[in-house]
């Protein structure tokens, strides 16, 4: 959990809608890459800690016989719910309201868990003893992130890229220049060293793997507001009755870069980190 703030449940309020749609996806091949590396087969259990609207689970969901989603976010389990309807795979998955926190929940033994981007919201430690105790022996723990390391460009891609930086600096005008978090702010970011936590826990590990990315892909001005709006730092709330003022200065900023409102923008890669349960305790 990020050093000097608590949880609250205004973290993502309002995000929901905007996820799907928002943000990028993960590299094409992460679920043939799990696949292969965990040995899934269309049965097992997988539970995806901090799931948001499930994209990360529902793309996992035909390696499972049965996959359970936990998030604190009613929007998010409720957009998980209705994705799942659409994706045809309802009956085979569960969507949970509650903290990681609140594990194991009655829940069960699982044989994977995975956190997408969720883990630095948590009290890691206690989270992660918790799932290690949850997963079945020789079961395992997978964090999945973008690749952070990696320099992408728009080179040779027939549109602008997306103006990351001034929308950082429009949002600062908005909501102060420190990163807003629900009711507070990260005065230090969230926090990195997994690995340290991890081990603390007793799994062992990791194995490191990287989808390649680079894939060309297009966005337009509709699509970069639902990230603004998909971050926890610019949730729709915070802008409150400002919210109006807010999408107009950005439609504009949006235009200026890019008069024929599409942007190019590049697929990043995707790590996973595989940590195992020792299958004797």
């Amino acid at each position: 959990m990020p050093e000097g703030w608590e949880w609250d449940d205004t973290l993502f309020l309002g995000s929901a809608p905007y996820y799907r749609r928002g943000r990028l996806p993960y590299a094409p091949g992460l679920a043939e890459l799990l696949a292969g590396v965990l040995k899934l087969d269309g049965r097992g259990r997988l539970l995806d800690v901090g799931c948001g609207p499930g994209i990360l689970a529902l793309g996992l969901a035909h390696l499972f016989g049965e996959v359970v989603g936990l998030d604190p976010d009613g929007g998010m389990i409720a957009e998980a719910g209705q994705l799942a309807d659409e994706a045809g795979v309802a009956r085979k998955t569960r969507w949970v309201r509650a903290r990681a926190e609140e594990l194991p929940a009655g829940l069960g033994t699982f044989t994977v868990a995975t956190f997408g981007q969720s883990f630095h919201w948590m009290d890691r430690d206690l989270v992660a003893a918790t799932v290690r105790d949850m997963l079945r022996p020789a079961g395992a723990l997978v964090h999945i992130a973008d690749l952070k390391t990696e320099t992408l460009t728009v080179d040779g891609l027939p549109y602008p890229g997306v103006p990351y930086a001034a929308i950082g600096d429009l949002v600062g005008r908005y909501l102060g220049p420190v990163r807003r978090a629900g009711r507070g702010v990260l005065l230090y970011g969230t926090p990195s060293g997994e690995a340290d936590v991890l081990g603390r826990a007793g799994f062992s590990g990791p194995e490191r793997y990287v989808v390649p990315g680079g894939q060309a892909l297009e966005r337009s001005c509709d699509d970069v507001l639902a990230w603004v709006f998909s971050t926890s730092s610019s949730a729709p709330h915070l802008f409150g009755t400002r919210r109006g003022d807010f999408e107009a200065d950005l439609g504009r900023l949006l235009r200026e870069t890019s008069p024929v409102g599409l942007f190019s923008e590049r697929q990043p890669s995707t790590e996973a980190f595989v940590w195992r349960e020792p299958s004797a305790r």
